[in-house]
């Protein structure tokens, strides 16, 4: 049987703090996510976020934005130990065509695509 994966786009603003909800299943168990997307200026870098939004519990803080320069990079792999290990999803920041920069700075996040949803592998 083929695992279905489902992934939301976030729509990126270059607004230093952004803040989204949405649904996912990994391993077919509910999270309702609220994720931030901060900006921070004296490490000029974009973090990410991942909240239970309904139990209120950090789950994940300030994982660091970047782009991997070979295959998709999953930013929360390594949380995959978390609620009982069904973990907390997948993410994965792409980089647009026209984007110069490998990773995202101050003013260019609109140039790159987050997407977050069920498991990858």
């Amino acid at each position: 049987m083929t695992k279905q994966l489902s992934y939301s786009v976030l729509p990126l603003t270059n607004d230093p703090y952004q803040v989204f909800t949405t649904d996912v299943a990994p391993d077919g168990t509910p999270l309702h996510a609220r994720i931030e997307i901060r900006y921070l200026a004296a490490a000029g870098r974009w973090v990410v976020s991942i909240f239970d939004h309904a139990a209120a519990t950090l789950l994940a803080n300030q994982v660091p934005m970047v782009v991997s320069s070979g295959f998709p990079l999953d930013l929360l792999y390594p949380f995959r130990y978390l609620r009982g290990g069904k973990g907390i999803g997948s993410m994965f920041l792409l980089r647009g065509g026209d984007t110069g920069a490998r990773d995202p700075g101050q003013d260019n996040l609109t140039e790159y695509t987050l997407l977050y949803g069920s498991l990858l592998g």
